[in-house]
């Protein structure tokens, strides 16, 4: 499999739409700080946004790739970093990471070719990671994650010992053929007060794929010839085959009060889909934005029953004319 080199860093909390997973417990000491990104992607997802933070990938049973991380010391001193491997799930469309170091099936196929090592101040190395998955593996997509941690001495803390980590989510499907297909609908959007002085317009999304999504994407305001935005998505959203979630976008900037055109842009990795509407500034009370977000399944139902009308209408033409000749 042809690989490509990524240079972006891969940092954030674990539900970030575009970071890798981060956790620390206690605040980490200013010695302590650690972090992580990928450094090759197939080729193949070179134009993926997901792919290069994350291990994005479709495999069949029996088959085995190789990544590599890279790991960097940010801090002052020298750090002893751990490697290894983790569960991982999307629960209430968020992707979730237990404490510790709880594993699951996925983590159990993933092998680190560094258990640990030791980097200077500014000091940066890559690290091999190797996913094998059993021939008897059954069809699906897994999540799991793959973590950098660095633990601090009791003796420089007190009594509380410090663990602050970074890590990359793994998202990988099995099952035979292709990869299955990745997409969504924007089903509606809706405007509400803030929890400051701007309002927040939301996007219910559903996933009509059959892997998992992470939404971004932004909202654009104009009004005349006055333009606002573009605003990013403000909460990260992974939403599962066939389940729901609302994306958050806050509109952080005064805007005069009358009526706006919106236009939201939301994405997962390549997949783009775009919903307009109208919004009447300033939002007292939650409202329903009038919006369109283009033709639906009830659109493209009556289209092909009506194509379908026409053409049997053009092919009785055709013949009754043919036999009118042929009398």
């Amino acid at each position: 499999m042809l690989l490509a080199s990524v240079a972006l860093v891969a940092l954030g909390v674990s539900a970030a739409p575009a970071a890798a997973v981060r956790e620390q417990r206690q605040e980490p000491a200013e010695d302590a700080a650690i972090s992580i990104r990928m450094l090759d992607i197939p080729a193949s997802r070179v134009q993926d946004p997901r792919a290069q933070v994350y291990i994005v990938d479709h495999l069949k049973p029996g088959a085995t790739i190789n990544r590599r991380v890279e790991v960097e010391n940010t801090s002052g001193e020298s750090q002893k970093i751990d490697f290894y491997s983790g569960a991982a799930s999307v629960e209430n469309n968020a992707f979730t990471v237990p404490e510790g170091r709880a594993g699951n099936e996925l983590s159990g196929w993933i092998r680190l070719k560094t258990s640990g090592i030791e980097l200077d101040p500014g000091e940066r190395r890559p690290v091999e990671v190797e996913i094998a998955v059993p021939r008897k593996a059954s069809k699906g997509e897994r999540y799991g994650a793959i973590w950098a941690q660095v633990t601090s001495a009791k003796e420089r803390t007190g009594n509380v010992t410090q663990i602050h980590r970074v890590g990359i989510r793994v998202y990988l499907d099995i099952g035979p053929g292709g990869e299955p297909p990745t997409d969504f609908r924007i089903d509606g959007l809706a405007a509400e007060p803030g929890p400051g002085e701007f309002p927040v317009v939301t996007a219910k999304v559903t996933n009509t794929g059959e892997r998992a999504l992470d939404m971004t994407g932004t909202l654009s305001l104009t009004k005349a010839a006055v333009q606002a935005g573009p605003f990013k998505v403000t909460n990260g959203v992974t939403i599962l085959p066939g389940q729901s979630g609302q994306v958050r976008i806050e509109v952080n900037q005064a805007l005069p009060a009358g009526t706006w055109d919106v236009h939201a842009k939301l994405a997962s990795g390549i997949v783009e889909r775009t919903a307009t509407g109208k919004i009447s500034l300033p939002v007292a009370a939650p409202m329903v934005v009038a919006n369109s977000a283009g033709p639906n399944w009830l659109v493209y139902a009556v289209g092909g029953i009506a194509l379908l009308v026409l053409v049997t209408l053009a092919g009785w033409y055709l013949v009754r004319r043919q036999r009118i000749r042929l009398a």
